[in-house]
C-alpha cells in the first residue's frame, strides 16, 4: 500500500476572493475527513503549511513563494508533489487524482 501525501498551503488571513470560504487550515481538516472517509484503506500523510512560515523544506518554500507571487491561489492542495486544487478545492478532482495514484 502506498502512502499519499496531501499538503495544503495557506495563511491564517483569508485571501480576498475567499472571504466566504473556510480558512486554509479548516479546508485541510475538511479534506482530511473527506478523503479518509472515502478511502478508509489508504494511508494519507496530511499536512498544513503556513505560507508566511513554510519551514526549511525546499518544496514548501517554493510553493509558498509561488502563492505569494500570485502564481497560485490558496488554499493550494498538493498530492505527492502535484498541484490538484487551488482556491476552493473540488473534491471530485482530488478523488480522481487519488484514484490515479492508487
Amino acid at each position: 500500500m502506498i502512502t499519499i501525501t496531501m499538503t495544503v498551503y495557506g495563511a491564517e488571513e483569508k485571501c480576498a476572493s475567499c472571504i466566504h470560504l473556510p480558512s486554509a487550515r479548516e479546508t485541510m481538516e475538511w479534506l482530511e475527513a473527506a478523503v479518509t472517509r472515502k478511502y478508509p484503506t489508504h494511508q494519507f500523510k496530511m499536512s498544513y503549511i503556513d505560507i508566511e512560515e513554510p519551514g526549511e523544506k525546499e518544496i514548501d518554500i517554493q510553493f509558498s513563494e509561488a502563492i505569494q507571487n500570485d502564481e497560485y491561489f490558496y488554499p493550494l492542495v498538493v498530492l505527492n508533489g502535484e498541484v490538484v486544487a487551488e482556491g476552493n478545492p473540488n473534491l471530485k478532482e482530488i478523488f480522481k487524482k487519488i484514484n490515479e495514484l492508487s
